[in-house]
């Protein structure tokens, strides 16, 4: 006897993923040349017509926790050639909207995090951390929030000094690692049960061992960007993205190079332009202003992809903490200390919300779909 499958419509998830920027979803009548036109998707059970169907019918439980979600890049392909306007990248990249809010640990942040109306609170809490941890320490007599500063070259650390920055980034990062955590054992779980369901893999259960390995082999794909070269009409898309992603990691290695000289070798900044170091952490800042403003280019340029609130809000991030880092320089070499030093306030605002929202947001792709990509490497996906 055939296998049987009880059908449960989820109406919640269809109007959430609609929300989330799939609306047009029931425009597909199932033609297939989504899957077809898609130059990544594999040639068994390929993606995304199986998953605008499912999606329509409001099958949640196909959709969360499937690797096939995350193998789609949103180059776009399908969407430009679909004739029914269906836009298949744009309701995917709602899935997995959907699956990060799913996932999360706290759901109700998730939701605050993809919902516009609560943008200024969010922006409103690491604003109120910095000032309220910072006044209670200068109460007890610690003097790491200085309001007026004397001095003739001052920084932003004479203003809001790093010990304050770093007591309360440290444990907001670690604090972001430990819900990735939580959410990935749960997806990295339902994602195997999933491909064993559907007869995409063999394996019957995941080796730590070799699924790391797999891991390591699918690192140089995502860096080379080459499943996003793939793709034929949005292939330029890549640059903005590539950007951006080098901007990132240039700017983790200052970040953590800084705090080893301040933390270990007690040398304090502000350091010299002549800094290799420095050096690095402006050519990264250049690019991932540039790259934020390639990416605004390519959202405005697109007219027939919906752009969500979650892809704005990658893009205003992505300029704001490029553009908020370099102003902060420039106005402080110019002799503007006051005014650098609100630039650098609301830097502060961003960085924060950079580790602490990222869990929530668009940004989650880059450790699920690294997972997913990861798992499929591993797991001989048919």
């Amino acid at each position: 006897m055939a296998n049987s499958y009880l059908v449960e419509p989820d109406v919640g998830f269809i109007e959430e993923v609609s929300r989330l920027g799939g609306a047009d979803v029931k425009k597909c009548f199932q033609c297939a040349t989504c899957s077809v036109a898609c130059p990544i998707s594999p040639d068994t059970k390929p993606f995304p017509r199986k998953e605008m169907i499912a999606t329509s019918w409001g099958l949640k439980d196909r959709l969360i926790g499937s690797g096939d979600v995350w193998l789609c890049h949103n180059c776009g392909d399908c969407s430009t050639l679909c004739p029914r306007g269906a836009q298949p990248g744009d309701v995917l990249a709602a899935v997995r909207a959907a699956t990060v809010i799913e996932y999360a640990t706290p759901k109700f942040l998730a939701k605050m995090v993809s919902d516009p109306k609560k943008l200024p609170v969010l922006l409103a809490i690491p604003a109120a951390i910095f000032l309220a941890v910072g006044l209670l320490l200068k109460m007890v007599g610690v003097d790491w929030l200085n309001l007026a500063p004397s001095g003739d070259h001052l920084w932003q650390a004479d203003y809001i000094s790093n010990y304050l920055v770093d007591i309360i980034m440290i444990p907001t990062f670690f604090g972001a690692v430990g819900v990735f955590a939580l959410g990935l054992k749960r997806f990295l779980s339902d994602m195997h049960a999933n491909a064993v369901a559907e007869g995409k893999t063999d394996k019957e259960k995941i080796d730590p061992a070799g699924f790391i390995q797999a891991l390591i082999r699918t690192i140089p794909t995502i860096l080379k960007h080459r499943k996003f070269t793939e793709c034929t009409e949005n292939r330029e898309r890549s640059t903005a993205h590539m950007m951006v992603l080098f901007s990132f990691i240039g700017l983790f290695i200052v970040t953590n190079a800084f705090f080893a000289a301040e933390w270990i070798f007690h040398i304090e900044g502000p350091y010299r332009q002549i800094n290799p170091v420095k050096w690095l952490g402006n050519i990264s800042g250049i690019a991932l202003v540039i790259g934020g403003i390639l990416l605004l280019k390519n959202r405005l340029a697109k007219k027939d992809q919906i752009s969500s609130y979650w892809d704005w809000y990658l893009v205003g991030l992505v300029l704001a903490l490029g553009v908020t880092g370099m102003l902060t320089q420039m106005l402080r070499l110019g002799g503007l200390y006051d005014l650098s030093a609100f630039i650098y306030f609301l830097h502060l605002i961003f960085i924060w919300s950079l580790f602490a929202y990222t869990p929530f947001s668009k940004l989650a792709h880059i450790v699920y779909r690294t997972t997913a990509m990861a798992y499929q490497e591993y797991s001989g996906r048919k």
